[in-house]
C-alpha cells in the first residue's frame, strides 16, 4: 500500500491528497445530491395530494419530473466529463503532447479512495 502511495505522490507532484479530497467530493454530492433532490420532490408531492388541490398536484408532478431529471444529470455529468477527458487525453497523447500526467494523477486518486 505504501508502494502504491509512492507512486501516485510521484504521478501528481504532491498533490495527491487534495485530489482525492475532490474525489471524495464528487462521489458524494454525487449520491447525495439526486437523493435529496428525489426526496425534496417526494414531499412536495405528498402536500399536494393531501391538499386535494388538483392544480397543486399538476403542480409538483412537474416539479417532481425536473427534479428527477435534474438528479440524473448531477449524477451522469461527472461521469461524462470524465469520459470526454480520457477521450481527449488519449486523443492528445497520439499527438505526442503530455497529457497524461492529470490523467495519471485523477486515476490514481480514484483507485485509492
Amino acid at each position: 500500500m505504501s508502494n502504491l502511495f509512492l507512486i501516485g505522490a510521484e504521478v501528481c507532484g504532491g498533490l495527491l491528497p487534495l485530489v482525492k479530497l475532490v474525489v471524495q467530493v464528487i462521489r458524494i454530492a454525487m449520491i447525495l445530491i439526486p437523493i435529496a433532490l428525489i426526496i425534496y420532490g417526494v414531499i412536495d408531492l405528498g402536500k399536494a395530494v393531501i391538499a386535494s388541490d388538483e392544480k397543486e398536484v399538476k403542480s409538483a408532478q412537474g416539479r417532481l419530473i425536473k427534479r428527477f431529471i435534474y438528479a440524473a444529470l448531477i449524477f451522469f455529468v461527472p461521469v461524462l466529463v470524465g469520459v470526454v477527458m480520457n477521450v481527449v487525453s488519449a486523443s492528445a497523447n497520439a499527438n505526442d503532447t503530455d497529457t497524461s500526467s492529470w490523467s495519471s494523477c485523477w486515476n490514481q486518486a480514484n483507485e485509492q479512495v
